[in-house]
């Protein structure tokens, strides 16, 4: 065999392996097309912002959608009042950085007005709370599409939404009552009191995000990034120690060096041991990984079917 058929043929197993930090651009079109769309079907709609890298990433989809004009549309977190201090520092500089509108509502306010009740016992978490906090901002600003950072490669029940998500008068999610969508076309008709939660990324999977982070050059919460912290362990699992969470006697809190693969409630989000401190060494750890993002979540574990559940009662 010649050296020119060996080159050749080295050349062609190198392009059937997965490209290392590539981003197929397909997916980003298609999200932008999604949002302008969202902007050309809706009246009211928002983009449901928490700080974290897939809301991030919309950001980024939003602005180029709309170039060289504003994001025609707010940002809206629903703060739960136990996240990670360095997720709302940095949605605070990120929304003056685009000059886009942020609104914030507060989960501490609607348990407040007796809306509703903090959980107890030692997996107590604010996390499931933040959809009446939600449902009332919705509401509150009539809005009739929320974009949010949902992708079907997380969990089983984002699985089965599709990208245009109708919701009734009540902010519920029926699994058996969704529309087909064909090739690109995206009905966006809705009933007085229906909204819709809208997914552009949702073809999208983990590697897809980072790769895209590390193409675009964006910035990112440090607590993405290895770091030292103190933590206990739980469940075998390491948790974040801090004041809302509650805490057994023999669970004592020491430093390790770890980031988060998954930004929520410090109350039910796990890291990861680490020493990823670069974007190459995070998309390492994610193609060696062998659970889901969302294995750190335990809010996902609650039952089976968790995310469903809170998804027919109007979860994110």
């Amino acid at each position: 065999m010649s050296n020119v058929s060996i080159e050749k043929d080295v050349e062609v197993a190198s392009e059937a392996q997965p490209k290392w930090g590539v981003f197929p651009r397909e997916l980003e079109d298609e999200a932008i097309y999604i949002i302008r769309e969202v902007a050309a079907q809706f009246e009211r709609p928002a983009l449901l912002f928490s700080g974290g890298k897939d809301s991030i990433t919309l950001v980024r989809l939003a602005q180029k959608a709309f170039y060289p004009g504003k994001i025609p549309f707010p940002l809206v977190h629903i703060d739960t009042g136990h996240n990670f201090p360095e997720t709302v520092e940095f949605r605070d500089w990120l929304a003056n950085e685009v000059g886009a509108d942020l609104i914030v509502r507060y989960v501490q306010d609607s348990i407040n007005q007796g809306k509703v009740k903090e959980e107890t016992g030692k997996y107590a978490s604010r996390n499931a709370l933040q959809t009446v906090t939600l449902l009332d901002t919705i509401e509150e600003f009539k809005f009739d599409a929320c974009i949010g950072g949902a992708r079907r490669d997380e969990e089983k029940a984002r699985a089965k939404e599709r990208i245009f998500s109708v919701r009734d008068d009540f902010g519920q999610w029926d699994a058996k009552r969704q529309r087909p969508e064909l090739f690109d076309m995206l009905n966006g008709r809705i009933s007085i009191g229906e909204n819709v939660r809208v997914f552009p990324i949702s073809n999208w999977t983990e590697l897809d995000v980072w790769n895209y982070i590390k193409e675009e050059k964006m910035a990112i919460p440090s607590i993405y990034y290895s770091h030292k912290r103190q933590v206990i362990e739980r469940d075998g699992m390491l948790w974040a120690d801090s004041e809302y969470l509650n805490k057994d006697a023999d669970e004592i809190p020491f430093e390790a060096t770890v980031r988060f693969r998954t930004v929520g409630d410090m109350t039910c989000t796990a890291a990861v041991s680490s020493e990823a401190v670069e974007l190459d060494d995070i998309i390492g750890e994610i193609l060696a990984a062998e659970i889901s993002e969302r294995g750190a979540r335990i809010d996902d574990k609650r039952s089976e079917a968790a995310m469903e559940k809170r998804k027919q009662q109007g979860y994110f």
